[in-house]
């Protein structure tokens, strides 16, 4: 029985469930918005709003540069390190805290949004976009 026991799993371990998603975190931070069947998309979710969230929680900090003080750059490197247990490229990295967080630095949650597409000719597996909101002037409600 599963009971209390949270998360898809996709027919993988442990550390092929863990590569593919920091892989698809870091393709959908890197390209804003990634095809891929409904499934992955619903929990990529909970895997890419916790990123997000490091990044925007030292937004005000990065954008002082080299004024920020001694305390605050120790928080922009914990949070550089806790993204890169995920994000696996340093472009998207950089683009994370440089580019992402500067946008979403006004929401409180809910970074990401799943958009139902098609059936893939294949396996016929229900396959969703999923984006990040109002990111590449792409509309934000």
């Amino acid at each position: 029985m599963r009971h209390r026991l949270s998360g898809r799993q996709l027919n993988r371990d442990a550390t092929a469930r863990a590569a593919l998603f920091n892989n698809l975190v870091t393709a959908l931070i890197t390209y804003g918005r990634i095809e891929t069947t409904q499934a992955k998309a619903k929990e990529l979710g909970r895997y890419a709003e916790p990123v997000i969230t490091w990044s925007i929680s030292v937004h005000d900090r990065v954008a002082k540069g080299d004024k920020a003080s001694k305390e605050e750059k120790a928080k922009i490197g914990h949070a550089y390190r806790m993204a890169k247990q995920t994000v696996m490229t340093k472009d998207a990295l950089d683009k994370l805290f440089k580019e992402v967080a500067p946008h979403f630095a006004s929401r409180k949650g809910g970074y990401t949004r799943v958009l139902k597409t098609r059936v893939r000719k294949g396996d016929a597996a229900p396959m969703a976009f999923i984006e990040l909101v109002g990111l590449n002037g792409q509309p934000t409600a």
